[in-house]
């Protein structure tokens, strides 16, 4: 009861105040225009663009009202999903205007958010070794790069699968539920408070974001749902994880880890920018070869819901 009375006060949340916002950012003009002569602009309307804001905010409450952290960890978690949010809706806003948003401001923002929630204690710190039972304990320097790497990197990948109705909260509420499973088989009250809670913001997102999509969550809800992903895992699966059971995470993020991992080899092969947005990322591939946005949309949820089991498998396997 406790974990359903979480999942369905962010459900409700997201779901009263995305209309809420949706009406506000026409009248603000808040909205993603079609760009014809841009081949990741795939709507025909223009779409409001705030939806992100519903999210953080169902989350926010669900996660006060529920959480068992401490002071200090609910602090920082709150305090960098709202640094994520805000210059994402300054990016979100540049994007509006057709200007570029500097890639420096929001890649400090980010990892300063990352490295608030390390500061709490919120982190990858080891790991068991599965043939001495030993926790192996990383040195801090380690222990810090790679948790900044992980936020930021799950961070990122999240905000790049959003170029498709309803794919990224799909997504999102697939790996969502997963790391949710995860940490109840794990008894990790926090976290399943926090997966489930995501689930909720996300199905909300879902009514209102499946194709034809009626309003967007914009680079601000994108990399907020990240964020809250990736310390999920650090708090959950990632905990006295041994060396095999670290890719659970991972598998249960695999659609965009492993598409952008193929994509910034790619751009590296072809001497491109890393971070330069294109039509790279494999459901504009999927477009191209072929099939419609919706037949994308299943083929992509059905190979994460396909990784997401074989996490659990993982988990379970007495290694």
């Amino acid at each position: 009861m406790y974990y359903l009375a979480a999942f369905l006060l962010s459900l409700v949340i997201a779901l009263i105040l995305i209309p809420i916002l949706r009406k506000w950012a026409v009248q603000l003009d808040f909205v993603d225009k079609p760009r014809p002569d841009n081949e990741r602009k795939l709507h025909r309307e223009p779409i409001p663009l705030m939806a992100g804001i519903a999210l953080f905010v169902g989350f926010a409450v669900t996660y006060i009202l529920f959480n068992g952290m401490t002071p200090t960890e609910s602090a920082a978690v709150l305090a960098g999903s709202l640094m994520i949010l805000l210059i994402g809706l300054v990016d979100d806003w540049y994007k509006v205007s057709r200007r570029e948003f500097p890639a420096l401001p929001k890649l400090i923002v980010q990892l300063l958010a990352a490295l608030l929630v390390y500061l709490a204690g919120i982190r990858f710190s080891g790991f068991t070794n599965p043939f001495t039972d030993n926790y192996v304990m990383l040195p801090e320097w380690l222990q810090l790069v790679l948790t900044l790497l992980w936020i930021f990197g799950v961070t990122t990948v999240i905000n790049f699968t959003d170029g498709l109705d309803g794919l990224a909260g799909s997504l999102v509420t697939i790996s969502a539920g997963t790391l949710f499973v995860v940490a109840i088989a794990e008894q990790q009250g926090d976290s399943a408070i926090m997966a489930i809670s995501l689930v909720g913001v996300g199905l909300a997102y879902l009514k209102y974001n499946k194709p034809p999509a009626k309003v967007y969550m914009g680079d601000s809800g994108a990399t907020f749902l990240g964020f809250i992903l990736a310390i999920i895992a650090l708090d959950g699966a990632f905990k006295q994880a041994t060396l095999l059971s670290l890719f659970v995470p991972i598998l249960a993020l695999g659609v965009p880890i492993f598409d952008n991992i193929f994509v910034v080899l790619k751009r590296m092969k072809d001497g491109k920018k890393i971070y330069e947005a294109d039509a790279s990322q494999i459901h504009y591939r999927l477009l191209s070869s072929g099939l419609n946005p919706k037949q994308v949309l299943l083929v992509l949820c059905l190979i994460s819901v396909c990784l997401s089991l074989s996490s659990i498998i993982l988990l379970l396997l007495p290694i």
